[in-house]
Parts: structure tokens; sequence; C-alpha cells
């Protein structure tokens, strides 16, 4: 397989670099960028010197056309629904790690995103891309929409709950924190190591663009579902996203029924693990990594369920799940080039 990396120069595009280096079904990576053209990806990271010194490229559809079987997009958010289009009309496969085709209605993404949304009918060609939910549409996509990090955590941190236990939808509760690496590698005044070292703040307050990704998805699981209660938090750290989620379901409920319903949606999801009874996930334990770990209570006292789910923003969150479609769509290994165990400390 022949893949192209537009966006190459961003975080999420640099992991991809990462993967893909060691991927055993890669028989070339192209890097593009509408910014840096012609400069090294070593210049830019130094830390693939040697490793990766290709220089980067300008977007030339047709060319790339010819040259790609899947293309990568690791862009903001609005780039995507311009360029997908004539890549599709070409052959050409793309998965996409912006929120261009995430939503079913493109009014949801005008207004939470405060872009012109991509073709409808293009829209209706994408497969979400959480892959341990839409294993089977993703096998024949040529259209993958990948899912947010923080979509990520929280929704598999709570679907097999609304899918097997009857909850008070009004109760659901979703306190998230995410590392710095997240808001991206442009330089930003609120992401400054002054600003942000010994800091922790809540941000974009009911309002945050995963909203409605979270509650679209979360309908798959229980179409009663409501608009859901969800604020996000800036860590002092690098990597790692933490979604603590509240919430009392309609009838007492023991933590090992808890523990063995999610052992069993994610039976066959190697990527997905789930902690032991009083045993509770951190970042740091997936750190590096495409695992999401998922840890479970159910309290007596106060009669509230809590679930803990960790990610790699980076990895589970936006490059590590692209790869892992990627290898879902061609057929083969679905941990290909993912199975490195995390890095701890």
């Amino acid at each position: 397989m022949r893949v192209a990396i537009i966006g190459a120069t961003g975080y999420g595009g640099a992991e991809l670099v990462r993967i893909l280096h060691q991927h055993t079904a890669i028989s070339e990576y192209t890097l593009y960028s509408s910014s840096q053209a012609e400069v090294a990806i070593s210049d830019s990271y130094p830390h693939l010197t040697t490793i990766s010194n290709q220089k980067l490229q300008s977007i030339n559809i047709e060319e790339m056309s010819k040259n790609s079987d899947v293309v990568f997009m690791a862009t903001p958010s609005g780039i995507s629904g311009e360029l997908t289009p004539s890549f599709l009309e070409n052959g050409v496969k793309v998965i996409d790690l912006s929120g261009d085709f995430r939503f079913n209605d493109p009014d949801v993404y005008e207004t939470w995103y405060k872009k012109a949304s991509a073709p409808r009918e293009v829209l209706e060609k994408a497969v979400y891309g959480l892959t341990e939910l839409n294993r089977e549409q993703i096998k024949n996509a040529r259209l993958i929409a990948n899912p947010g990090c923080y979509p990520t955590a929280t929704v598999l941190g709570l679907f097999p709950l609304l899918k097997n236990v009857a909850v008070d939808l009004d109760t659901i509760i979703i306190d998230a924190k995410s590392g710095v690496s997240g808001a991206g590698r442009k330089a930003n005044i609120g992401t400054s190591y002054c600003e942000i070292n010994e800091n922790f703040r809540i941000y974009k307050v009911n309002e945050h663009q995963h909203i409605p990704e979270i509650e679209q998805t979360l309908k798959l699981a229980n179409s009663n579902l409501g608009p859901i209660k969800f604020n996000t938090h800036l860590v002092p750290m690098t990597r790692g996203i933490m979604a603590t989620i509240y919430c009392k379901p309609l009838c007492k409920i023991s933590e090992k029924t808890l523990r063995e319903l999610y052992q069993h949606q994610y039976d066959n999801d190697r990527f997905v693990r789930v902690r032991k009874m009083g045993e509770y996930p951190a970042t740091k334990e997936v750190y590096g990594s495409n695992y999401c770990d998922i840890g479970i209570t159910f309290d007596e006292r106060t009669g509230w369920i809590t679930i803990v789910s960790v990610i790699d923003n980076l990895i589970k969150g936006a490059a590590g799940q692209a790869v892992q479609n990627l290898n879902v769509m061609l057929g083969i290994d679905e941990g290909t080039g993912l199975y490195g165990p995390p890095v701890f400390p």
C-alpha cells in the first residue's frame, strides 16, 4: 500500500509517520503540507533525523491520486471537507482525522465548528471510525471519519452501560481532562508554558465541539438519550485524556455485574482493557499506545455508577485509531503497527 499524509507537521501527522514507518503493509508513505513544502520533515521534527528526511510536498490532488491508495487527512477542520471529494472521485480512499465527516446532519457541523460543511452526498459515504463499534462497516468503507479524542474515551466508557443497563439519562455527567498536545502544535498564549504550567483550568464550558459527536454516537446505544453534561479541562501534561463519567442506574446493580458486562462487550477488542475490580486506570498507563483502559464501580451508599476511561489523545484518540481503521479496511491484522506496549514511566 502507498499512503499519503496531508498535514504531516502537526502532532497527529507526526504520530502517523512514526506508526507507518514500522507498518509492514505500507510500502511507501509520502508527506504533504500546505505551509512547509520543500522542507524536510526532520527539520520540523529532529527526532526523525536519519529515520525520515523526506521533504514535504505541495498538495496536488491529481498527482497524489496517481501515487496513493489511501490519504490520511491530519488537517484542521474545514480543509478535508474541501479536498476529500476529489480524492474519492479519483478512487482514492480517505481517512479523515478532522471533524469534517463525523456528523449525519451538516447543520450540526456548521453550528458547532463555525465552518461550511462538506457536501451532503459526501457525508453520506462516510463511516464513523470508532473501530470497536463499526468494524463491519469500516471493512468496505472508502471514507472514514476518525473520531475525536474526547468522544473516543467517552463513548467507549459509556456505550456498554447505555446499551445494557437502564440508566437515568438526566444524571449523566462527563468530566473530561486532556493534556496540552490536544490543542495542536500552533503557538497559542493559552497553551504556552507560563500559562499552563502549575495550572489547571476548564475550557469551552458547555460548548465543546465534541459534544454533538458524543451525543450522536451514544444514541446508537440508547435512542432516548438527550443533551449530555460534558465539560473539558486542560491539565499541565503533554499527552493523555481521562474521562470520569457519573450516572445513576434505575435499579441496583453490583460492580461484579458491571465489570462482566464490559468484559463481554469488549471481549474481542484487543485495544480496550477492562481493569479488575477496585482498580482504576491512569493516563500514564496508556501513554504512547493505542489502548483505552476502563475502570468501573457502583457506589452502594449513593447509588451512583462511576466510569473512568483513559486514552493517549494522539494515538487511540487520533493517529493510532486511524491506522487501526486502515488495517480493518485492508483486511489485515487489526493491530499491525500498533502492538507496542505503553511507554512507562
